[in-house]
């Protein structure tokens, strides 16, 4: 039977990657990814320095991603028909080129059990295959790495969501926004919410804010589109939690990855 190991990676720097993870790099028979085209270049190019670093005799094999309509008119319907296109693909691909009774590796921005379709696509495979997770550094903790703050306060609880849920979820303790395509902390009217935001967490070009929204939003939501335009794509995350007292409202910046300034 073969074996395939979904390894996370963490959020964007190679140095992430756990022991567990290399050791099972150096193993496999080949690396599978899908392949987003030149506009996320740099996602592809991160696996292949990961794989020049720890295991440089193991190929990679990409497989074009099935296109995906961003906007469609039945979301869940949508999605559901891309990770089936997804699952068939990958399958083929495995069939084609890993022995029978060899093991091949899917490496997972961040860990595979958040927010990530992988663990989705390899469920409605029909060839039998040997699941090995190999878990990672969330976008979450290089978040929260990246601030030097703790996601929590003393016994509360934490939130995670995406941006669709966030106008519903905001008024929640430590709320945290994935999936944004837009600036869904603009749909915050509450005067006390305060939002650490990044973006390329770990990443040479890592980019922090943070600050009251009522008093950074708007600026960082043209940030956003300037990175974006800059870069061709944009992954970013953040935190936001209702606070009286803040010790600062102006905005923290970074463009070095692990660290801030005021």
């Amino acid at each position: 039977m073969r074996t395939l190991f979904v390894i996370g990676i963490g959020a964007g720097s190679p140095q992430h990657l756990t022991l567990e993870a290399v050791a099972a790099l150096q193993q496999v028979d080949a690396v599978l990814a899908f392949d987003k085209g030149d506009v996320k270049e740099d996602l592809l190019a991160l696996r292949r320095t990961i794989l020049a670093a720890h295991a440089p005799d193991v190929p990679l094999i990409t497989m074009a991603d099935p296109p995906r309509d961003r906007r469609p008119k039945e979301y869940v319907g949508e999605v559901k028909r891309w990770l089936t296109e997804r699952s068939e693909l990958l399958e083929r691909t495995i069939v084609a080129n890993i022995p029978e009774d060899g093991a091949a590796a899917i490496l997972v921005w961040g860990d595979p059990s958040l927010y990530d379709s992988t663990l989705r696509i390899l469920a409605a495979m029909r060839t039998e295959v040997r699941i090995k997770v190999i878990p990672g550094i969330t976008a979450i903790q290089a978040l929260t790495a990246a601030h030097a703050i703790p996601l929590n306060r003393i016994g509360s609880e934490i939130t995670i969501t995406t941006a669709r849920q966030f106008p519903d979820t905001y008024n929640k303790d430590n709320c945290v926004v994935m999936l944004d395509g837009g600036a869904a902390w603009l749909t915050c009217t509450d005067p006390n919410a305060y939002i650490w935001w990044g973006a390329y967490l770990g990443m040479p070009y890592q980019e922090i804010r943070a600050g009251f929204i009522k008093d950074i939003g708007h600026e960082l939501s043209a940030l956003k589109q300037e990175l974006r335009a800059r870069h061709g794509w944009i992954m970013d995350i953040y935190l936001v939690r209702i606070q009286e007292d803040a010790s600062s409202s102006s905005l923290r910046r970074t463009s070095e990855a692990g660290g801030f300034v005021a």
